[in-house]
């Protein structure tokens, strides 16, 4: 079942990115995340309601709670640096890159999970990263953009970084304790750490002028991001973090495909060459 919920995440996170783009046309990055957050939040805890698992919070031992609140400062993190790469950049340029998460996962489950990893495995990881960095144009990687700020493609590699770490203290965790359960005590620590983005940057104010049309749609893209997250620590909880992140990744097929029809953006045929590849390197991680 963990194959399943791992699929489930992937289709959901495609999906959210597209809401999300859709939603930070006009409203500050920051400002959009903090607010979707609460959507998050909101559906985490009546899905806990739901099945149940509130009572066992009382139960959660230190060690659980310590990786639970770091997997959320690093969730926190990551998407900051995601939705303002989403802003500035191509969703098609953004995506691919967020996704190298996958390679850096690999090697940290390696290393602290001890989860093993073959030869075939190896080959699969070596594909991934022949897959990205085709979908990267040599213009892409200019430190700085046309205003003399740091270009998207430095906030797109810190989402990287972050959700690496995200998905090996997630998994650390979430072994201690109910996943629908794990995931909302996560979000409560993503809410305080975007809304106190909010504040030091002094942006408040701001959350008044979201336009009613890209409300509607960083509330959507909450919603998915909820759905995905429920599926991802579920799959994460009973299966194998360095196949788990793979499979989540697959999302980068919904956010191109959509991407297409809804902003019009184009793969050139060297990005496209990437995109085979990646995807060929994660079914691969997940078959072998």
């Amino acid at each position: 079942m963990w194959l399943f919920y791992a699929a489930g995440s992937a289709f959901f996170a495609g999906v959210t990115s597209i809401l999300a783009k859709c939603g930070i046309r006009k409203t500050d990055s920051t400002v959009a995340t903090a607010v979707r957050t609460i959507v998050i939040l909101i559906f985490s805890w009546v899905i806990v309601g739901i099945v149940g698992s509130a009572e066992e919070i009382s139960a959660i031992d230190a060690k659980t709670l310590l990786f639970l609140v770091l997997s959320g400062a690093a969730t926190g993190a990551s998407w900051l640096c995601y939705f303002k790469a989403l802003q500035v950049g191509d969703i098609n340029k953004v995506v691919p890159i967020d996704k190298s998460s996958t390679v850096l996962t690999i090697l940290l489950a390696l290393i602290f999970l001890h989860e093993g990893i073959s030869l075939a495995k190896t080959a699969a990881v070596i594909v991934i990263a022949a897959g990205i960095f085709l979908m990267i144009e040599k213009k892409d990687v200019e430190v700085k953009d046309a205003s003399g700020k740091a270009g998207w493609i430095l906030y797109a590699a810190g989402s990287a970084l972050f959700a690496s770490l995200t998905a090996i203290l997630g998994k650390i965790g979430i072994s201690g304790v109910e996943s629908n359960l794990g995931t909302a005590i996560r979000t409560c620590v993503v809410l305080v750490m975007a809304w106190l983005m909010v504040g030091i940057q002094k942006k408040q104010k701001e959350v008044r002028k979201i336009p009613k049309k890209e409300l509607f749609f960083i509330c959507c893209s909450g919603i998915a991001t909820g759905a995905s997250w429920l599926c991802y620590y579920r799959a994460l909880q009973e299966g194998p973090a360095s196949i788990v992140a793979p499979i989540d990744k697959l999302s980068v097929l919904v956010t191109v495909l959509f991407s297409y029809f809804v902003f019009g953006e184009r793969l050139s045929r060297k990005a496209a060459a990437g995109l085979i590849l990646l995807t060929a390197g994660t079914i691969a991680m997940a078959v072998l």
